[in-house]
């Protein structure tokens, strides 16, 4: 298969950076775009919608910062188009219906250990659910 478009979920956790680490190699043999997903789990916030608000966007700003130097990073190594990307929402459903990508890269664990032992991880239901092809990095 030649994957055209690969993205990468990326929460900034240790393994995410892996996983950022893979997809940069991937989208180098593959002469594929690369994109580079974070997405601010809301439902972990708290209940007033106007501290919610605020809180989210700011949260956005500052992890849009974040994910555009990845992204330059990804150009400098030679990865010919990179875009960045931070949606809002649920991670599972946002990663798991990312339009016309090909392979979507993710680590095996994220920031969030506790969900994990409660309702499942992100990449498992990846792995179930999304419509392209997988690859979970360790």
């Amino acid at each position: 298969m030649n994957y055209k478009t690969i993205a990468v979920a990326i929460d900034f956790s240790k393994q995410s950076l892996k996983a950022y680490d893979r997809a940069i190699k991937l989208a180098i043999e593959y002469g594929a775009t690369l994109q580079l997903v974070n997405v601010i789990d809301t439902k972990s916030f708290g209940a007033v919608t106007a501290y919610d608000l605020k809180y989210a966007e700011k949260l956005k700003e500052e992890n849009f910062t974040k994910i555009e130097k990845l992204r330059i990073e990804a150009q400098a190594a030679g990865v010919t188009e990179a875009l960045a990307n931070v949606e809002t929402g649920s991670p599972k459903s946002i990663l798991t219906q990312l339009p016309t990508v090909d392979l979507l890269v993710c680590g095996a664990t994220g920031l969030n250990q506790i969900e994990k032992m409660v309702l499942g991880s992100v990449a498992e239901r990846i792995v179930r659910l999304a419509s392209c092809d997988v690859l979970i990095v360790r």
